[in-house]
């Protein structure tokens, strides 16, 4: 695949500074810049990974996709010609704007990640004592919870159709799987999904989702932003059906889902993997509580369609 990963995102928001220490006590580092300057963040792995900016309502502003050379970035530029999409070919990039979810999509010339290995937890199953004489590492972990690299990105689009045709026939998405007449799931590398589209009554940023290591971090970094404001609660712990991960949701000041996720499944050879339909439940989770009403249906949707949406500054 010539894509091969999300590079960064742009979010918009209407209080960038109380959304940015949300995102440092979620476990991003900040990067320093100028003053002044929107606030920055990086992942362990990926680099610098999230941008956030002021705009009237919450929203994804750019999101960055990743390519191998120049010849990827001219089969992206004529796919997205023959959709009749405009398009801004620079040097080392090619972006267009994705009607249905209003959002700047560049392809950039960028490097493969490397990922150091996580060091493997040693589980005691049923038959197999894997670990003996000892506590499970997972509970005497006391560092910081970081997250390793920005995994994917949900977005609601006013023209799901549009959208999917945009990042499937003209940036080169794959489909891993599709919810029956509302979202497909989307992939730009081995993940089963870097991009989730869905349709909606307004363009909107749905969540950002962030790999950690194992369940083990997923639990101790929720449990860590709950002790410090029970509120920022959404959905978790629990196991998606499509794509297999943990999760754990939380929310930020803004009104925007991120995610804690581990165990994604992975799609190296697109010919051993088949995309299904689904509905229902199992769209959303195999085990753990029930999502909220206020998941499926974010409770500022109103205000957003109709641009009332504060600022909480």
């Amino acid at each position: 695949m010539s894509l091969h990963r999300l590079t960064q995102i742009v979010m918009g928001v209407p209080n960038v500074e109380q959304t940015a220490a949300y995102y440092a006590d979620f476990g991003l580092q900040p990067v320093t810049e100028e003053s002044g300057a929107p606030a920055l963040f990086s992942t362990v792995d990926g680099g610098e990974q999230l941008r956030i900016v002021h705009t009237p309502r919450r929203r994804l502003v750019e999101l960055g996709v990743g390519a191998e050379d120049p010849d990827d970035l001219d089969r992206v530029a004529a796919r997205l010609g023959r959709l009749g999409v405009p398009v801004d070919r620079a040097p080392g990039s090619v972006s267009a704007v994705d009607p249905g979810t209003e959002v700047l999509v560049r392809v950039e010339i960028a490097p493969r990640l490397d990922q150091t290995p996580a060091e493997a937890a040693p589980y005691n199953i049923p038959g197999v004592a894997a670990r003996r004489h000892e506590r499970a590492p997972g509970i005497l972990r006391e560092g910081r919870v970081r997250p390793r690299k920005l995994g994917h990105v949900v977005l609601g689009s006013t023209d799901q159709e549009t959208s999917q045709r945009f990042f499937q026939e003209g940036i080169g998405f794959k489909v891993s799987d599709r919810v029956t007449g509302l979202a497909a799931f989307m992939r730009c590398s081995t993940d089963h999904h870097n991009v989730l589209v869905q349709q909606a009554p307004v363009a909107f940023l749905h969540h950002t989702s962030w790999q950690v290591d194992d369940v083990d971090e997923i639990g101790r970094g929720a449990t860590a932003m709950l002790e410090a404001d029970p509120g920022r609660h959404t959905w978790g712990l629990g196991r998606h059906y499509i794509g297999s991960n943990f999760f754990w949701y939380l929310k930020d000041p803004a009104g925007t889902f991120s995610e804690y996720y581990s165990d994604l499944d992975c799609i190296v050879d697109d010919a051993l993997w088949k995309p299904g339909d689904f509905e229902g439940a199992k769209s959303l989770w195999a085990w753990g509580p029930p999502p909220p009403p206020s998941f499926l249906a974010p409770e500022d949707l109103a205000a957003l369609m109709t641009g009332s949406h504060g600022s909480g500054e």
